[in-house]
């Protein structure tokens, strides 16, 4: 009996991977977010299956939650979510507590069928925000970084938040009392949240001095997996605090303390597991939630559910204009547009409906539906148009010239393998002489068009051609990869000089430098102004890719010159820039704006008085700018 009921888990597991795999590649050619996919291809095949996945929310919260949790902490660096963090909090902390007081008010109001404490639970349920769809859409159409850690940064904290507060309003519910206990709700809320954030803490702390310790790339790849689960279980089973928060915390410290501690391989090595692992648990998470949701539920409380997502909708409405009004940082309006339209919901509120224990009796069921509701269509509404929004409101950076480019690459693609076409054609005397001479000049005139104006796009809008070469050094760098495996396996090379020579290679692949713009390569126009200074800046190698991206927003090249020395022996850059006449204060202000000091993290090295090497802040950061005036210049 045992056997066959893991045979059938077997089964379901390979099912819905090979039914992802279908979902991924229909999705990438209809240019729809892979997660809403998910969930449309789970609710329509739902009637044709006889699958019966019962998960409990206690399994997707244990299960799938903390490794999409980790992931998305270990990338955000402490300087990103530190320039926001008071909004984000702001929205994790009061914005969670205002969503579940607000939604559940309205409802109890609403819909007099609902008991005041069970719309509360209501609330806090549907408070957590998800927002993996709108993420990735963010990287992919390239809207603003800021606006991005906003959205994650609040996800992780108001996750775990939710979480607690839900927990909160549903043992007063259970209990039958009609109203909170306030200050016995803020002590409980305080003990289990910031008991959470400690465990996190120093169980992140405690991994990365032992990642400092260990020199090699899977055991410590395990040892980032065994810090995601274990800070959930031993927060959630022997503590009895916040699970969510706890993995929260220990990936943000792992993800900005550890790295310093890694080899260049197990860097790569990371990034490439965790990003599989949470791509897998999204998979899985995405496609229950269409597997899961209960159509005719759904439809039997359908007026209710409308009400739900409009009490859902205005609550967020009022909670990212409104919270924003005591920012002290003015936030743009485009940008609350999106931060409100972008509050989707999904997995936590699909693992805390699930669980809604059975002893509400009757009223489960109009919860779940009324959960089901709300998560479907921010996912599938909201979700599918967010895209043509952030383009509506010009939050995609030089999209018309992005999408000139690639018309003009194609176009000379073409012209090439047209010209290629016709030469063979007339190597190999399948073309006479005559028709060949009347044919090559005009594809070899269309050729240099479409090159001289692809060349003037470039010189207009850099950025363009910066992912391309970016891409294309990753290529070069992983064939170097194979090739030098290839040795390995054949006997010729020993591992001694294999791993280093990987070492260096992951290095660069981890680093992921960004070459420097190409117009160096192209020749100035002659309506350019003249180059009038050159200036050699020093940078750190932390602010190397935005000092490029902003030097190549105002369409200035640079050479990049890789140094290492001064405080800590920290790698540095030194970069040639040439300024051209007028654009020297622009230059400088670029420099400003991406060169700031920052607090960074270095090992205080062992002694009697610290056993264990243990990290501290530091300041680094900055530029150093030297001018050089340039008498004459002209092009060769």
């Amino acid at each position: 009996m045992e056997q066959t009921s893991f045979v059938e888990v077997e089964i379901a597991v390979i099912g819905l991977l090979v039914l992802a795999i279908f979902v991924g590649i229909v999705t990438k050619r209809l240019r729809v977010p892979y997660t809403v996919g998910l969930v449309l291809f789970g609710l329509a095949i739902t009637p044709l299956t006889h699958w019966e996945i019962d998960l409990g929310g206690e399994v997707i919260l244990a299960l799938l939650v903390p490794p999409l949790v980790f992931e998305a902490a270990f990338h955000i660096k402490f300087e990103q979510l530190q320039r926001d963090l008071g909004l984000i909090l702001l929205l994790a902390v009061p914005g969670v507590l205002l969503t579940t007081w607000m939604v559940g008010w309205m409802l109890s109001v609403s819909m007099p069928s609902l008991s005041y404490p069970l719309a509360l639970v209501f609330g806090a349920l549907v408070s957590a925000t998800d927002p993996v769809a709108v993420v990735a859409l963010f990287r992919a159409l390239g809207a603003p970084k800021r606006l991005q850690i906003l959205l994650e940064g609040e996800s992780l904290f108001n996750d775990g938040t939710a979480i607690v507060v839900f927990n909160l309003v549903l043992a007063q519910a259970l209990a039958g009392h009609g109203s909170l206990d306030l200050g016995e709700a803020v002590i409980q809320f305080i003990e289990v949240a910031g008991g959470g954030l400690f465990i996190g803490l120093a169980l992140g702390l405690l991994v990365s001095v032992v990642i400092h310790r260990v020199d090699d790339h899977l055991i410590e790849t395990t040892l980032t997996t065994v810090l995601a689960y274990g800070a959930y279980l031993v927060a959630e089973h022997f503590f009895h605090v916040s699970g969510v928060l706890a993995v929260v915390m220990a990936g943000l410290v792992n993800g900005n303390v550890g790295p310093k501690g890694m080899s260049p391989t197990t860097r790569l090595t990371l990034l490439n597991f965790w990003e599989y692992a949470a791509f897998l648990a999204n998979t899985f998470v995405f496609l229950l939630i269409g597997l899961q949701v209960d159509l005719p539920l759904m439809w039997a409380h359908r007026w209710e559910v409308l009400q739900a997502i409009a009490a859902v909708l205005l609550t967020r409405f009022v909670l990212v204009f409104g919270l924003s009004l005591f920012y002290r940082r003015a936030l743009p309006m485009r940008w609350a547009v999106v931060l409100f339209w972008g509050g989707l919901r999904g997995a936590i509120s699909l693992a805390l409906a699930l669980g809604l224990p059975y002893a509400l009796g009757p009223e489960r069921d109009t919860l779940q539906a009324l959960a089901f509701g709300v998560v479907l269509f921010t996912l599938l509404v909201q979700g599918l148009t967010i895209q043509p929004l952030i383009r509506y409101l010009g939050l995609v950076g030089h999209a018309e010239e992005e999408e000139e480019f690639l018309r003009l690459r194609g176009r000379l693609h073409a012209a090439r393998a047209a010209f290629e076409r016709i030469r063979s054609l007339y190597e190999r005397g399948l073309l006479t002489e005559a028709s060949y001479r009347v044919i090559r000049p005009a594809l070899e005139q269309r050729q240099q068009r479409l090159q001289r104006a692809l060349e003037e796009l470039l010189r207009r809008n850099p950025t363009l051609g910066m992912e391309e070469l970016h891409l294309a050094q990753q290529e070069a760098l992983q064939a170097q990869r194979m090739a030098l495996h290839d040795l390995f396996i054949a006997g010729l090379v020993p591992e001694d000089v294999y791993a280093t020579l990987i070492s260096e290679l992951d290095q660069a692949l981890v680093e992921q430098d960004v070459p420097p713009w190409p117009g160096w390569g192209l020749r100035r126009s002659e309506n350019e102004p003249p180059i009038v200074a050159l200036l050699n800046v020093v940078v750190q190698e932390d602010d190397l890719p935005k000092v490029i991206a902003g030097l190549a927003a105002v369409g200035v090249p640079v050479i990049d010159l890789e140094a290492q020395g001064g405080f800590m022996q920290r790698r540095r850059h030194v970069l040639l820039v040439p300024v051209p006449q007028g654009q020297l204060a622009a230059i400088l202000q670029v420099l400003e704006n991406t060169c700031q000091e920052r607090m960074d993290w270095a090992w205080r090295p062992w002694s009697p008085r610290f056993p264990i090497p243990i990290p501290r802040r530091v300041v680094v950061g900055g530029a150093s700018v030297f001018i050089f005036p340039v008498e004459r210049y002209e092009e060769v």
